[in-house]
């Protein structure tokens, strides 16, 4: 098959363009160089190559897609892959003018790309993912141009994301039914005995079943915290806490339900009490226009009158293709961030998980996660189903 022209465009672009020149152009960058797979499948419309989904290494280096988009100009994009995914370019998967699908290791496919660069005139700033783009990669871009500022384009391609399209919003809806789906049935069909391992494996077969990828499962029985699998057992007059990640299409269910052998009895009822309500107080600022950090304000009023406020745990951010994502709400979470979007709108589009979590000494883990997503007048929750105390097998 003869390699594409620059010159034609072949295929409209599957994102939106002129936001990400306003973003690139706010940064402070002329062009794009491309290398994570979730940044790669959103700027290619949903591509994702098969051989690589689950690992990197091959040889003596790793698999490296790049893309090239440089700002404003999508008929000089570029993309440079993999020797196998020739086969893909065979079956017209990519929409830039220029690919070349030949590239083996890290520092074959940068000399491709910088090459594709230097054609491209006079360029000051080239954007890159500095927590995607290895040490040797990274060097090798640096040689080959010495007189760019190579900078981190986080931001812009995060900000891109973060509003999702329809077609997208279906995508994270379908993945967060199956994930909680697949637990309830885990729950309603394990009982005295079943150990966290012979679950964590049972909720990857349900989710494969509902066509979804398996990323983890957080999972905890009585009164221990420990959230790995493992031989422990659920028994009689215990809890169990499923938090799972299933992926749909490269977007990303999260959530977590609880489960108990036997009746709760009051004390139980009301610890999962305590986490709903400040589940629900989260929600109820959400709608496109209203402030991002609201949700923590409005969380907070209910979580400081709660009983056990002083080992509860309460977190919101962002969701798609990755966890944790735009938009950030909070620089004092889980996981460490700065709270870009807490003073800044919400957006129609826009997904986010809400989890609150009571860690009780003597009765266990006890926690709710939820997916919502933002709409013109509220939210949309995804997968809102078994959220009290559902029963294991007894």
């Amino acid at each position: 098959m003869k390699p594409r022209e620059t010159d034609l465009m072949t295929k409209p672009v599957p994102f939106d363009q002129a936001k990400l020149d306003r973003l690139m152009d706010k940064a402070g960058l002329d062009v794009l160089v491309v290398t994570s797979k979730h940044n790669i499948q959103y700027l290619l419309g949903g591509y994702r190559f098969f051989f690589f989904d689950f690992m990197d290494a091959i040889g003596v280096s790793r698999y490296l897609p790049v893309l090239i988009y440089p700002k404003g100009r999508p008929d000089q994009a570029a993309y440079f892959g993999n020797g196998l995914e020739t086969y893909e370019r065979q079956l017209d998967k990519f929409w830039p003018a220029t690919v070349e699908t030949k590239s083996w290791g890290t520092k074959d496919v940068i000399a491709l790309a910088a090459a594709h660069l230097k054609k491209l005139g006079t360029i000051r700033s080239i954007g890159v993912e500095m927590s995607f783009l290895p040490a040797d990669a990274h060097a090798a871009l640096r040689d080959a141009m010495p007189n760019c500022e190579i900078a981190d384009a986080l931001l812009p391609l995060e900000r891109l994301r973060a509003v999702k399209t329809p077609e997208e919003l279906a995508l994270v809806k379908k993945a967060s039914e199956g994930v909680v789906s697949s637990m309830l049935a885990v729950m309603e069909n394990h009982g005295p005995g079943a150990t966290k391992r012979e679950m964590n494996e049972a909720l990857r077969l349900e989710e494969i079943k509902r066509g979804l990828t398996f990323e983890y499962c957080l999972i905890t029985v009585g009164a221990s915290h420990n959230r790995s699998p493992s031989p422990d057992t659920w028994n009689k007059g215990e809890l169990l806490s499923l938090d799972s990640g299933g992926n749909y299409k490269g977007y990303i269910g999260d959530l977590c339900r609880m489960a108990f052998l036997g009746e709760p009895d009051q004390e139980l009822k009301d610890l999962l009490g305590e986490v709903e309500m400040i589940q629900q107080a989260a929600r109820t600022p959400i709608k496109a226009g209203a402030r991002g950090g609201d949700i923590y304000v409005e969380s907070g009023k209910v979580w400081k009158s709660a009983p056990h406020h002083s080992i509860m745990h309460f977190c919101a951010h962002g969701m798609g293709m990755i966890t944790h994502e735009a938009p950030r709400l909070t620089g004092t979470g889980p996981v460490p961030y700065p709270a870009y979007d807490e003073d800044l709108p919400l957006e129609e589009g826009m997904v986010i998980s809400i989890e609150t979590t009571l860690p009780h000494p003597k009765r266990g883990y006890v926690k709710l996660e939820d997916t919502v997503a933002v709409t013109k007048d509220g939210y949309e929750p995804y997968g809102d189903l078994g959220r009290g105390w559902n029963r294991g097998k007894i």
